[in-house]
């Protein structure tokens, strides 16, 4: 009992001095309400896509784990902590009779029901909780589990214990009904005081991403920005310092006119190009073109070369060198720079991406390159190359260049009529 009582009085002192903030979103235009708020903790990796009217809550862990495992099979109960009611799922080492039971800190029983769990496990739900610690129990003659619960709840009433279904396959869809029913939804994310938590909201089909790293409750404002290209995609953008980008590689088949751009599959057609042209990675669009947009000679860039014809929106361009530097510079340098570009994980990225932090929201992707030497395709999920407006000598132009696991950002030069990843930047 004295172990107990300690580890309660432990427990209390971590909830106590740990800090849950709430996160509310607004539009800051036109563009409003916020449609959808797409977080992503970069430094856990945990996701999940609110509505723009909810509130989402941090929550410190304190070392209680969501869910818990030994001999004893699983117990489960979400959201933890809880305001309204939390889900209980329960999976047991053994088919058999339980009880299960709620008490509160000062061991004192607040609901009880008995009931025969299979193998395929059973759903509760708790409602009408309190504000407090409680602790929930599951005992039958072969083991017992335990497992915390934390109510910020305001309800005065009898707490109550009810059954869903014989299974625990309903609780996802009990909750979707919840969200459902809910105009403002209260959502509950894992946090750690200095975790890294990165935005993507939407209203209508504009995109903005936001970065931060909250340390106080706070309402996030999204100023949406348009980036319609010439075929009408719409394209996300992220602030990074005084420079807007684009947060997805381009993948326009027009220029912003509406014009075509040569699509040009041939190797040595494309070889001997010196002319305004596109393709996709091995030309095949149904695999690459979502993720990694399009690969594009220098000359569809290039006012001289296309007539005077612009690849990005209406109110962008292609970041010159100067440009790419301002954004290296702002980020610590070119030797660091490039981590902090790098969208992390492998996803798209080849193993193992280690030095990504994507701290920016510019979520570079690897979309390789088209040479210019035979018109062969490589360097797809390792290297990601994007031109700069800038010439470097009658035939070249500047470019930069990530490479897996590798924090700088090279700055490089290839051959106009090589076929590269284009970022675009919002004019000034």
């Amino acid at each position: 009992m004295r172990k107990l009582s300690f580890l309660i009085a432990i427990f209390c002192f971590i909830r106590a001095n740990a800090q849950t903030y709430e996160i509310t979103f607004a539009g800051g235009n036109i563009f409003t309400p916020v449609s959808t708020v797409k977080v992503q903790n970069l430094n856990n990796g945990l996701t999940l896509t609110l509505n723009g009217s909810d509130i989402l809550r941090l929550t410190p862990l304190t070392g209680v784990n969501d869910e818990q495992y030994s001999q004893y099979g699983r117990i489960r109960i979400y959201p933890n902590p809880a305001t309204d009611f939390s889900i209980l799922e329960i999976i047991p080492p053994v088919a058999g009779d339980a009880d299960i039971s709620v008490h509160d800190i000062a061991g004192r029983e607040l609901a009880r029901i008995s009931s025969y769990l299979g193998d395929n496990g059973k759903s509760l739900k708790i409602d009408r909780l309190g504000t407090g610690l409680f602790f929930v129990s599951v005992k039958s003659k072969n083991y017992k589990m335990t497992r915390q619960l934390i109510g910020n709840g305001k309800s005065s009433g009898s707490l109550s214990l009810t059954e869903f279904d014989n299974t625990v396959s309903q609780v996802d869809e009990i909750m979707t009904i919840k969200s459902s029913k809910s105009t403002q939804a209260v959502v509950d994310m894992n946090f750690t005081a200095g975790d890294r938590l990165k935005f993507i909201a939407t209203s209508v089909d504009y995109t903005l991403v936001k970065m931060d790293v909250p340390a106080s409750s706070k309402t996030i404002t999204f100023n949406f920005i348009s980036c319609r290209d010439g075929e009408n995609n719409n394209y996300p953008v992220v602030e990074i310092g005084t420079q807007v980008w684009m947060a997805a590689n381009l993948f326009t088949t027009n220029f912003n006119d509406g014009t075509a751009i040569p699509l040009i599959t041939d190797n040595s057609a494309w070889h001997s190009t010196n002319t305004p042209a596109y393709c996709w990675y091995n030309n095949d669009p149904v695999t690459y073109k979502a993720a990694y947009g399009g690969l594009y000679s220098w000359y569809a860039l290039d006012a001289t070369s296309n007539g005077g014809k612009n690849v990005c929106p209406t109110g962008w361009h292609v970041p010159t060198d100067d440009e790419w530097t301002t954004l290296s510079n702002y980020l610590g340098g070119a030797l660091v720079a490039g981590r902090k570009l790098t969208e992390k994980g492998t996803t798209h990225w080849a193993l193992p991406n280690l030095a990504a932090t994507d701290e920016t929201g510019f979520a570079a992707l690897p979309g390789g390159l088209r040479s210019w030497f035979n018109g062969s395709f490589s360097f797809i999920h390792t290297d990601g190359f994007w031109w700069s407006a800038t010439e470097h000598g009658t035939d070249v132009a500047w470019n930069r260049t990530l490479t897996v696991s590798f924090s700088p950002i090279y700055i490089t030069d290839d051959d106009k009529n090589s076929g590269l990843s284009v970022r675009c930047i919002r004019d000034l």
